[in-house]
């Protein structure tokens, strides 16, 4: 297979070490590796499947030669550079939100609306990780009869909100602890908590808010499944109602979904098809109390989707509980399986 020059913008963090990763795991054909972040990290050699590759700062000029990027920065880089990474003549693979809900840039998971490549303009965005973990659970039912509607309450990982998130997590936990055994009383036995990464404690707690609300009183993490999953699952007239939450958790998110769909299905007939989705894997035991957890879903790509029960409110709703890598599935993986389908 030809080899095509890859570049990674935002390539120390995260989700941008993550894409190294799988482009390696998935024998992505590499020819050249361009690893780009921000001036700070400019000189940084990262060791990568590819082999070690000194870090650039990403700039107007950085995307010369490069077939295709993978974005892993903020909303106002990716924006700023986009123009540059198509002059060069780059497909720009984006998993910002800066152009998710753009009508000129598609908006893809690849097991469900790959045909959606083949109209970009140079720039393809990846959706939000609980969007895309959510879709890929749900896909196989639309498929048995269209998804008028969803209520969805998302579990969020604190590394959802970047590397400093499990990291605030488990120093708030050890103060708590600490505080416990000294024989401290009241809340949080008493411990200084300073929360910077969330608004509140999140060792032992939970918090009702990702993103800020907005004049509807949801949060913009919140609208994301509705207006995202819209484009992506070509319902322009579903509705979606969540709830988003953080939890205590390090990584993988899970999501209580409730389908109701335009006909009342079979649950044999859901079990069988979700069993068969690609990206899926029905985890559904109940006699040996098998159901998705974090724990069994992180570092790997497969949304696993359990709980499966009708709905006792509506008719044609059926209940459902699934659960993924929010950083592989969730960004990355999800990044380079487009990037895969750029090569056929």
């Amino acid at each position: 297979m030809k080899k095509v020059n890859i570049g990674v913008m935002g390539a120390t963090g995260a989700v941008g070490q993550e894409m190294i990763k799988v482009l390696g795991e998935r024998n992505f054909p590499v020819g050249e590796l361009r690893c780009l972040a921000s001036a700070r990290s400019e000189g940084k050699v990262l060791s990568t499947p590819f082999g070690d590759v000194t870090v650039q700062r990403t700039c107007e000029t950085a995307f010369d030669g490069l077939d295709i990027v993978l974005g892993a920065s903020e909303n106002d880089i990716a924006m700023a550079m986009a123009p540059h990474i198509k002059a060069a003549g780059a497909v720009f693979v984006d998993n910002s939100s800066a152009f998710r809900m753009d009508p000129e840039v598609p908006l893809v998971v690849p097991e469900i609306n790959p045909e959606d490549v083949e109209w970009n303009k140079g720039i393809i965005s990846n959706p939000n990780c609980s969007t895309i973990i959510t879709v890929v659970a749900v896909n196989a039912i639309n498929k048995l009869s269209p998804i008028k509607a969803m209520y969805a309450s998302t579990y969020q990982a604190t590394s959802g909100a970047g590397a400093a998130g499990p990291v605030e997590m488990y120093d708030e936990s050890e103060k708590i602890l600490a505080a416990r055994a000294a024989g401290g009383k009241g809340n949080s036995y008493g411990a200084e908590i300073e929360p910077k990464v969330f608004q509140h404690q999140i060792a032992y707690n939970v918090i009702p808010q990702i993103g800020g609300f907005g004049e509807n009183l949801y949060t913009s993490e919140e609208m994301k499944l509705q207006n995202e999953g819209r484009k992506i699952m070509h319902l322009p007239e579903m509705n979606v109602s969540c709830t988003c939450v953080r939890v205590p958790v390090e990584r993988s998110h899970a999501i209580s979904v409730n389908v109701i769909t335009e006909e009342k299905l079979d649950l044999d007939d859901v079990r069988k098809a979700i069993a068969e989705a690609p990206g899926a894997k029905l985890y559904d035991d109940r006699e040996n109390k098998l159901y998705p957890m974090p724990i069994v879903t992180s570092n790997q790509d497969i949304v696993y989707v359990g709980r499966i029960r009708r709905d006792l409110v509506c008719e044609n709703g059926i209940n459902l509980w699934c659960c993924g890598d929010q950083v592989r599935k969730g960004a990355a993986t999800n990044a380079v399986q487009i990037a895969e389908l750029l090569l056929k």
